[in-house]
């Protein structure tokens, strides 16, 4: 009888082989379709935390949203869609009524055209679920010409978008899968 105790916990681990990554890199494009860097995202308790790493962006105050879907087609990214609102809230994280799960906290990008922060998205996850980041048509990053408001709907008067990448688990896993390729 023991031994069956023994093998159960084995069973369990080969079972969660699929589980959703815990933390990944999201590339950044333009819409000539240059590398701007990336966006590592990493599950932490208080939700998902996203390090800003990018170069090219006009000096100034950006948004930046996640939007629920996973496809980044220049030159407008408007393939991207709204914002990720999995709870059908309203626009802003100054709104009463808001905010979409979508909505962050505006970039500073300095006189170079870089950007490096550390942002938290209180309300996704990389877990499934609701607020999970990957969806059947994934989601993506999308940074916009001007700031966010926080208020106006449905994208806080933000402008154009001008940069963006695809948050899917699949693309993660050929992305990785294709580095480990190039290594060898």
């Amino acid at each position: 009888m023991k031994k069956y105790w023994l093998i159960l916990p084995l069973l369990f681990l080969a079972g969660c082989t699929g589980e959703n990554p815990k933390k990944i890199d999201v590339q950044m494009y333009n819409p000539a379709g240059d590398s701007l860097g990336k966006i590592t995202l990493s599950e932490q308790a208080s939700g998902v935390k996203m390090q800003v790493n990018l170069t090219g962006l006009t000096p100034g105050v950006h948004a930046i949203h996640i939007h629920d879907n996973g496809k980044c087609e220049a030159p407008d990214f408007k393939s991207a869609g709204g914002h990720f609102n999995p709870e059908n809230k309203k626009h802003g994280l100054l709104n009463p009524n808001g905010a979409h799960a979508g909505d962050m906290p505006n970039l500073i990008v300095g006189d170079d055209g870089s950007a490096k922060a550390d942002l938290m998205a209180p309300n996704v996850s990389l877990k499934d679920g609701k607020k999970s980041l990957f969806t059947k048509k994934g989601t993506s990053i999308v940074v916009h010409a001007g700031k966010d408001d926080g208020m106006t709907q449905p994208a806080g008067d933000s402008g154009k978008r001008v940069a963006c990448g695809e948050i899917t688990k699949d693309k993660q896993q050929k992305g990785q899968k294709g580095s480990q390729e190039e290594k060898k």
